[in-house]
């Protein structure tokens, strides 16, 4: 009788117990990816990615993760999983090595991204635990065990995690390589989960409104060869630097056909230095051109160039060259670039320009990703993804990493294959879903999860109110009226200065200048009848009057900087 009584008294206080989902990136968004797991006084979290800027964020270098729950709750990290080493799941790290210090699971490939990543940022290196796919492990009350996926870059791990309500699947960048004999392992194990229990399954949502199923990396091989085979000058292939499965395909194509191959670009040489070291791509030294004073000795129909620049970037090695402001490489006609790789959201405008500019100086530029066969999607398409929720047959479904529109078709995907309505939780950043074994909700109450800016050495100091000063400048400019006037008096002693950037060129302005100085001195009657007077008031004034005024003449309205200085 005792003994009935205790598990009566168990089961009352396990249903009370809750298993929190708290994404901080990731959802409603494309990066920055990092989801917290929190179950009573243990929290792992998973991946801390970060985000290029949106075109609004001007001057702003990345986006990351606001972690001020973890900070708050510090005590009750057991660690953190990082899946694989794109930027969009470990780039935050350095930024965030005093906010949330725990040790970090890997697998091999992705330390060794972090440790660079780490010495680039002259750091101490993070307390990093390597970690392999098949392995199990223990978080606090969290098990954890680690499967292989198949992505642009080795190492990616998804994870299954048991908790005391249930198994979570966690399923991030993935796609299903049907010419990999081990992809079948992976869907036979996730068959046997779906049948033995999945309480939840997260889901890459990325590539959830694309129709069909991935494209074969075998086929992106055998076109990169292809076009290298007939190119009659020098190859230019630009691709991700971590995609070491496509940089290995070039190096491949050129020991076919007997070229060599220039590196151009710090990223893609570092993480060639280190799939060489780890044993991750294989490569013949003597296809390397060490020296890139050497290639105009070369002969341009035995020469690869792979740099860096898929998309876009300001600085990287495809744009200076498309641009004519590389110091040793300059494209000319007959040279053929590809393109391999697809636009990260927010990228097009700048890969297009990279693209055109190219055509200019007389390239032909292979370019249109999957459609034109260079590029295979590191992210499941729509039938792969349903067949993952098939198999795995969860109660409850959460769609992942994606902007909205992502994540609400990845729902309607779900329905489709059988999963409730209601076990479904389409949910962005902040929102925090609780799963007691009684059910699941979306709580009420959120948590903070907006965005922090990295600006140069800045992180965080630059808001919503200066990137709001960014736009005004950026789109109706700055006008700033100067006014010197007497300390006794209050007199303004000189006729007041004024200097306009990005509003008006003032010498083709000269009337509305004029006018302007008179309504800065209108501004400034008020103090005549009564000094001393509240300087901080009269700016304002000033400030509102003149661009009132401004306004009216021209329908702009720029950042008007109202400065007194008192002699």
């Amino acid at each position: 009788m005792k003994k009935t009584k205790f598990k009566q008294n168990e089961m009352k206080k396990f249903n009370k117990e809750t298993l929190k989902i708290i994404p901080l990136g990731g959802l409603g968004e494309i990066g920055k990816n990092m989801t917290v797991l929190e179950y009573e006084n243990d929290i792992i979290v998973i991946d801390a990615g970060l985000m290029f800027p949106t075109e609004e964020m001007l001057g702003i270098d990345f986006v990351i993760p606001d972690t001020t729950y973890l900070e708050q709750n510090r005590q009750k990290i057991r660690g953190m999983i990082i899946t694989h080493g794109h930027e969009d799941h470990m780039g935050a790290i350095p930024y965030l090595r005093d906010k949330v210090s725990c040790p970090i699971y890997t697998a091999k490939l992705t330390a060794a991204l972090i440790e660079a990543k780490a010495k680039e940022f002259s750091i101490k290196k993070p307390d990093i635990k390597v970690v392999a796919s098949g392995q199990k492990f223990r978080l606090g009350i969290f098990d954890i065990e680690l499967i292989r996926l198949s992505h642009t870059m080795p190492d990616e791990l998804g994870l299954i995690i048991t908790t005391p309500l249930g198994r979570l699947v966690y399923i991030v960048d993935f796609r299903i390589d049907y010419h990999d004999p081990k992809e079948k392992d992976l869907l036979n194990h996730l068959e046997r989960l779906g049948n033995d229990g999945v309480l939840c399954l997260f889901l890459d949502s990325t590539n959830a409104e694309q129709e069909g199923q991935s494209v074969s990396t075998i086929k992106v091989k055998e076109k990169i060869e292809s076009i290298i085979g007939k190119a009659p000058g020098r190859v230019i292939v630009t691709s991700f630097a971590s995609s070491l499965p496509r940089i290995q395909s070039v190096f491949d194509a050129a020991q076919k056909y007997q070229r060599q191959v220039l590196i151009s670009g710090r990223s893609m040489k570092n993480t060639i230095d280190i799939g060489l070291r780890l044993g991750y791509l294989k490569i013949n030294p003597k296809l390397l051109v060490e020296n890139i004073n050497r290639i105009h000795n070369l002969d341009k129909r035995k020469l690869i160039i792979l740099c860096t620049g898929s998309q876009g970037e300001e600085y990287a090695a495809l744009v200076r060259m498309a641009a004519g402001e590389h110091r040793q490489i300059k494209v000319e006609p007959g040279d053929t670039v590809i393109v391999s790789a697809s636009a990260i959201p927010g990228n097009e405008r700048a890969i297009a320009n990279t693209i055109d500019n190219l055509f200019r100086e007389g390239a032909e530029v292979i370019y249109g990703g999957e459609e034109a066969e260079v590029h295979a999607s590191g992210h499941a398409k729509s039938e792969d993804l349903k067949l993952i929720i098939k198999l795995t047959k969860p109660k409850y479904f959460i769609p992942i990493h994606g902007e909205f529109r992502h994540l609400v078709r990845h729902a309607q995907l779900a329905r489709s294959v059988g999963i409730d309505q209601k076990n479904i939780f389409v949910i962005e950043d902040g929102e925090v879903v609780k799963l007691t074994k009684n059910g699941g909700q979306i709580s009420k109450n959120k948590v903070s999860a907006g965005y922090v800016l990295v600006d140069g050495l800045g992180i965080g100091d630059v808001g919503n109110i200066v990137l709001r000063d960014r736009n005004v400048m950026a789109s109706d400019g700055i006008f700033i009226i100067i006014l010197t006037v007497d300390t006794k008096t209050g007199k303004v002693l000189t006729s007041p200065d004024i200097i306009s950037r990005g509003f008006v060129y003032m010498r083709e302005a000269e009337d509305l200048i004029n006018k302007t100085r008179q309504e800065a001195l209108k501004s400034l009657e008020l103090r005549n009848k009564n000094y001393p007077v509240n300087w901080t008031f009269i700016k304002n004034k000033i400030r509102d009057d003149i661009g009132e005024f401004l306004y009216k003449q021209t329908q702009r309205r720029p950042m008007v900087i109202p400065v007194i200085i008192e002699v």
